[in-house]
C-alpha cells in the first residue's frame, strides 16, 4: 500500500523514516514487557523527547521545532505503525493532548517554567477533564476552583486519565463559576498535596498505557497556575480537541494499516482447503474493500489537517473523521482477527493485540454517537 499524498514534503519522509527507526529500535524488542508492567519506561519517553519528538508543533524558542498541524499528524500516523497502541497512545497524549493547552493558552512565565522541560521528556503531561459522570459531556464537569486569596483551591474526581499515573504535569479543567461552561484550566504539578491517584485502573487494551483516577482533595494551586483566562477553559477545551481527535484518526488508520499487512501476509500463506487461503474470493474481496475504506479516510484525515494550516473552523470535518475511523478500524480488525482464525484469539499474536486495543477508539476522545451530533448541529 502505498502511502504517497499530494500533502507530502522530503521533510515529513524524514521524519516518518526517524520514527520508524525509533519504533523499531527502542518500542518493539521491548514493548511486551511494558504491557505486563502497565506503563511505557520514563527513558524511552526521555529519548523521543532528547530526539526531537515532543516539540513538533511548538516554538523553536522553547526547543520545539515550529511545525504545523501537518506535521503532527504525520508524527501521529508513522507512531502508529507500531502494534502497540499503549504505548503510542501514551505518547500523543502528551504530544497532542495534554500539552497543547500549555502550548495555546500559557503565559511566556509558564512556557518558561514548564514547556522546556516537557518538549525534552524530562515532565509528562497528561489532561485531567472527564470525569466519572462526565465524558464525551464536558460541560457536565463538577470538579470545581475557587479563588482565596493568592491561591486557587480544587475539589473533584477525574477519571480515565491517560498518564494519570506517572504523569508529572496535569491540566485540570475546574468549574469556576456558576454557568454549564463556566470552567478553567489549571496546572496541577504531582505531589500538589491533596491532589493523588485514586487508584489505577484495568484496561481491556492499551495495557502499556496507565490510565488512573485522580482525586482533587482541597488541592491549593498558586493563582498563576491559571491556564489562559479564567472562565474560557470549555473552549480551550474545544479548541484542542481539533488536534486530538486527528492524532486519534491517525492512531485508527495506522491500526488499519497494520491489521490489514498482517492479515495480507498471513491469508497468503496459511493453507486451508487446498490452497492459501488468498485463494477464498470472499477474502480477497472483503479486504480489498477494507483497504480501499483505509485510503479514504486516510486522505480525509490529511485534509482534515491541511484545513487547520489554512486557518480554518474544522470542527464538523473533524468531528466526522473521529467518528469515521473509530468505527472503521473496529471493522477492518474484526475482520482481519476473523481471518486469523483461531491464532488471532491467542495474546501472542499482533492482530489479538490490535483488536483489544482498537475498541477505544470509537469510545475515547468523543464517542461516535456524540461526534455524529457534533456534525448533524452545524447542517
Amino acid at each position: 500500500m502505498s502511502n504517497t499524498s499530494i500533502y507530502d514534503t522530503p521533510d515529513h519522509e524524514l521524519l516518518r523514516d526517524q520514527v520508524a527507526r525509533f519504533i523499531a529500535r527502542e518500542v518493539e524488542p521491548h514493548a511486551d514487557g511494558w504491557e505486563e508492567q502497565g506503563f511505557v519506561p520514563r527513558e524511552v519517553l526521555r529519548r523521543m523527547g532528547q530526539a526531537g519528538l515532543f516539540g513538533l508543533m511548538y516554538e523553536e524558542a522553547y526547543g520545539g521545532a515550529g511545525g504545523d498541524a501537518m506535521t503532527n499528524l504525520v508524527f501521529a500516523e508513522a507512531l502508529s505503525q507500531s502494534t502497540y497502541a499503549g504505548f503510542i497512545i501514551t505518547v500523543l497524549v502528551h504530544t497532542d493532548m495534554a500539552s497543547p493547552h500549555l502550548h495555546h493558552a500559557g503565559t511566556p512565565a509558564q512556557k518558561e517554567k514548564y514547556l522546556k522541560k516537557v518538549i525534552a521528556g524530562e515532565l509528562i503531561t497528561a489532561v485531567g477533564i472527564t470525569e466519572p459522570g462526565a465524558g464525551s459531556d464536558v460541560a457536565g464537569i463538577r470538579t470545581s476552583a475557587r479563588r482565596e486569596g493568592d491561591e486557587w483551591v480544587l475539589n473533584g474526581t477525574k477519571m480515565f486519565i491517560t498518564n494519570g499515573v506517572h504523569a508529572d504535569l496535569y491540566f485540570v479543567a475546574a468549574k469556576t463559576g456558576p454557568g454549564k461552561r463556566d470552567m478553567s484550566i489549571f496546572i496541577v504539578e504531582k505531589g500538589t498535596p491533596g491532589f493523588s491517584v485514586g487508584r489505577a485502573l484495568k484496561k481491556t487494551g492499551w495495557l502499556s498505557s496507565d490510565t488512573a483516577e485522580l482525586v482533587l482533595d482541597n488541592v491549593r494551586i498558586p493563582a498563576g497556575n491559571l491556564l489562559g483566562e479564567e472562565g474560557k477553559g470549555f473552549y480551550s477545551v474545544m479548541k484542542n480537541f481539533q488536534t486530538e481527535r486527528i492524532a486519534l484518526g491517525a492512531m485508527a488508520v495506522g491500526h488499519c494499516q497494520q491489521a490489514l499487512k498482517l492479515t495480507l501476509d498471513y491469508v497468503r500463506q496459511r493453507q486451508a482447503f487446498g490452497g492459501p487461503l488468498w485463494d477464498q474470493q470472499t477474502i480477497r474481496q472483503r479486504l480489498s474493500m477494507l483497504d480501499a475504506k483505509t485510503r479514504a479516510a486516510r486522505q480525509f484525515m490529511y485534509h482534515c489537517a491541511w484545513r487547520v494550516t489554512q486557518g480554518h473552523d474544522i470542527v464538523q470535518d473533524v468531528s466526522m473523521l473521529k467518528a469515521l475511523t473509530g468505527e472503521l478500524v473496529n471493522e477492518v480488525v474484526q475482520t482481519c482477527q476473523q481471518f486469523h482464525g483461531g491464532m488471532g484469539f491467542i495474546r501472542e499474536t499482533a492482530i489479538e493485540r490490535l483488536w483489544r486495543d482498537a475498541r477505544v477508539l470509537a469510545i475515547g476522545g468523543g464517542a461516535t454517537e456524540v461526534m455524529l451530533e457534533e456534525v448533524a448541529k452545524r447542517y
